[in-house]
């Protein structure tokens, strides 16, 4: 697992968060990553339980990882998890205009002029969520299997109609997101006027770390940062762009996340895909046989600039099984 930069300053709470599953006892367990060793704490043994707590709490446990570690393990040779494994709530936005303008032409459109006044998203499967070196198996029913190359920011303190001065103290970190996507099944859908569901309900991959805003507020620029990223499939570069890109920031999809209901603790707000940033965009412009779908076998690397990277081997799915008329 590639991690770069990796640090631990507990005096202006900069930190990188990780979830591992233990080789003590095989349960999840949280710690920080310092140099090229995960620092574990026996307790709590969630990041999202620990998000809860608030800042000062978060912060002393930080320290005290480091200071009196449950366990010291090499990051190369652990298992991560999701930073959050199971979150309350995954909503993911499409923040980025070039992927949807591009994505718009795609299909013989063009962007409705409703994008540009608020920011628009769908609620994911938060049980679908997988760690970032998971296996992920095809959708039933599926040929049209498709990556999204995107980041996402974790609420740390809950709130409700928060405004987009306020957002950013609700985040707690930031982490690389990919959005698995089964295409076929969700165009199919999406002529109902309802979806995406089952295109989009297989597989979501978080990490591999939680990043505090302090560590990347010196690469802000405009709504976004400048961070660059990339994607891969089988070692051949797909998709390249940068957050610095995004139309619509992080505390304005907050603030529209909260408006009307109640964020909490460990819910995800995903950016949506970055601007070239998945292989229905590649291959609608420049061709499907240049940019195939995915197929078992396929390994799939994406990354982003001080947030690693999430690396994804396809596999088999199931068969769908019939609907039987009763």
């Amino acid at each position: 697992m590639n991690i770069e930069q990796c640090t631990f300053r507990t005096k202006e709470a900069v930190v990188r968060w990780v979830s591992y599953v233990s080789p003590t006892d095989k349960r999840e367990r949280i710690g920080v990553v310092a140099g090229q060793h995960v620092h574990g704490l026996a307790a709590p043994g969630s990041l999202r339980d620990l998000i809860a707590q608030g800042q000062e709490a978060t912060v002393a446990a930080a320290e005290r990882a480091v200071s009196a570690p449950a366990e010291v393990l090499d990051i190369a040779a652990t298992e991560l998890l999701a930073p959050i494994s199971v979150p309350p709530s995954t909503r993911d936005f499409m923040s980025f205009e070039a992927h949807v303008a591009a994505s718009a032409l795609a299909v013989g459109g063009r962007v409705d002029e409703g994008w540009y006044e608020n920011p628009v998203f769908y609620f994911s499967n938060p049980a679908a969520t997988v760690g970032p070196e998971a296996d992920i198996a095809v959708a039933p029913g599926s040929n049209e299997i498709d990556y999204e190359l995107e980041v996402a920011a974790v609420i740390g303190l809950a709130g409700s109609d928060i405004s987009v001065e306020d957002a950013a103290k609700h985040i707690a970190g930031y982490t690389l997101l990919c959005d698995w996507s089964a295409r076929d099944l969700q165009l199919r859908e999406m002529r109902q006027s309802l979806g995406p569901a089952k295109g989009k309900d297989f597989a979501t991959s978080l990490g591999p770390v939680l990043v505090t805003p302090d560590e990347i507020a010196h690469l802000r620029t405009g709504k976004g940062y400048a961070i660059t990223m990339t994607a891969e499939v089988n070692g051949k570069p797909y998709s390249s762009g940068s957050w610095a890109d995004i139309h619509w920031s992080f505390e304005q999809m907050v603030a529209y996340a909260s408006r009307g209901t109640r964020l909490v603790p460990g819910d995800v707000i995903g950016s949506g895909t970055v601007g070239t940033g998945c292989i229905f965009e590649l291959a609608r412009v420049h061709g499907q046989d240049r940019f195939p779908y995915l197929r078992p076998g396929d390994e799939v690397v994406i990354r982003a600039d001080h947030l690693g990277e999430i690396s994804a081997r396809i596999v088999p799915g199931a068969e769908p099984l019939p609907l039987t008329r009763l």
